[in-house]
């Protein structure tokens, strides 16, 4: 007969009832078993644990449940872990840092001064001097941490330690002062490089001169992010940019794309503007105002929309390549402008490619840089 174990809480409670119901003593069962009583006087005191094995031979002689037996010392052992074990905050931060950072990459990319990921003391104060703060707990990557920054919501991890370091690299620019008056002349200026890939090179000049901070930095692997507009203060606007596209056409975009929201002074009173996933997503109808004001103002700067409309009327379902170049001709600009929305237009990704020319080396040369093997000369 199996005896019932839900009055007991622990498996020496349950073999004692056992033995009692028996009529048994310890010594008894401890020639049964083949065990001294000394062994036997631990497991009934709770000082010896139940194994699988032993479960199943005292299920055999006394009835008593094995699986309950098993059951009851895993409670046990964990009510005693409880007991044993105090809560560490610092334990919870940890899990919540090493999950949502990609340390290693840090580290790799010179962003944090710790020689490896497991060495968790250097880390850690690492993670403070590159955030900022005395204080593990108020990195803003924390569900609990105060948002310093203020941060949209749905920033990842991963983009918040871009944006930090992007911000970092900004902050010790020197670069001519900002009105807006000289943001809205920058416009003309770059318009009038769109005829070559290679005039691409003064982009990070002509900023500089309009008092805009413009950096390159390399999008974390799990970041995913195309570029950013934030300010340092009232009159210290950044441009950041990834050119994780190395595409004529994505470059203008993205740049154009951010210089709109840093007219609009979006990101100045309002969260950081991170912008994501901008690549063939121009004109999506649930994105937010701001985002498709930018997404217009850059369509238009790469392409005037209504003579790429007449045009695609003109030609459409064919476009051919004497067609595009010649397109681009008249509006003097670099036919990867002219496929670039094109695709898009037609959502034919796949079309026009030679016309993309890359770009991220022409750019590089002339900009303030951190990532594809460079560290940006932080604090020297």
């Amino acid at each position: 007969m199996q005896i019932d174990a839900n009055p007991h809480r622990t498996p020496g409670q349950l073999i004692a009832a056992a033995l009692k119901e028996k009529e048994w003593t310890q010594r008894v069962l401890a020639i049964v078993l083949g065990m001294d009583e000394t062994g036997i006087n631990k497991l009934i005191a709770d000082k010896r644990p139940v194994t699988a094995e032993l479960a199943v031979a005292l299920e055999e002689v006394l009835g008593t449940p094995a699986k309950a037996l098993l059951d009851l010392q895993s409670e046990f052992d964990l009510a005693k872990a409880r007991y044993a074990v105090r809560p560490d905050p610092g334990r919870t931060t940890r899990a919540h840092i090493f999950s949502g950072l990609p340390v290693a990459e840090m580290i790799r990319r010179g962003w944090l001064d710790a020689p490896d990921v497991r060495d968790v003391p250097a880390v850690e104060a690492a993670l403070r001097t590159f955030f900022g703060t005395d204080d593990l707990d108020d990195i803003p990557v924390l569900p609990h941490a105060p948002r310093k920054t203020d941060l949209a919501a749905n920033t990842t991890p991963a983009q918040v330690a871009w944006l930090y370091r992007a911000r970092e690299i900004a902050s010790e620019m020197l670069v001519a002062r900002y009105t807006p008056s000289t943001g809205r002349r920058t416009l003309p200026r770059l318009s009038a490089l769109l005829s070559s890939a290679e005039e691409a090179r003064k982009v990070p000049r002509i900023l500089a001169e309009s008092g805009i901070r413009y950096v390159v930095v390399e999008s974390l692997s799990s970041a995913k992010i195309d570029g950013a507009c934030f300010w340092l203060n009232d009159e210290s606007p950044v441009v950041a940019m990834t050119l994780r596209y190395d595409r004529i056409d994505n470059f203008w975009f993205v740049l154009r794309h951010e210089l709109e929201h840093m007219l609009r002074g979006h990101g100045r009173e309002t969260p950081v503007i991170v912008d994501s996933n901008l690549d063939g997503s121009q004109d999506r109808d649930e994105a937010p105002l701001e985002e498709r004001l930018a997404n217009a103002a850059a369509a238009e700067f790469c392409v005037p929309q209504d003579k790429l409309q007449r045009f695609i009327e003109r030609k459409e379902p064919f476009f051919s390549e004497r067609d595009i170049v010649g397109f681009a001709k008249t509006l003097g600009i670099h036919p990867g402008l002219v496929a670039g929305q094109l695709q898009h237009k037609t959502g034919r990704y796949e079309r026009f490619r030679k016309h993309l020319v890359t770009i991220r080396e022409i750019v590089r040369p002339n900009a303030v840089v951190d990532g594809w093997g460079d560290i940006a000369p932080i604090g020297l």
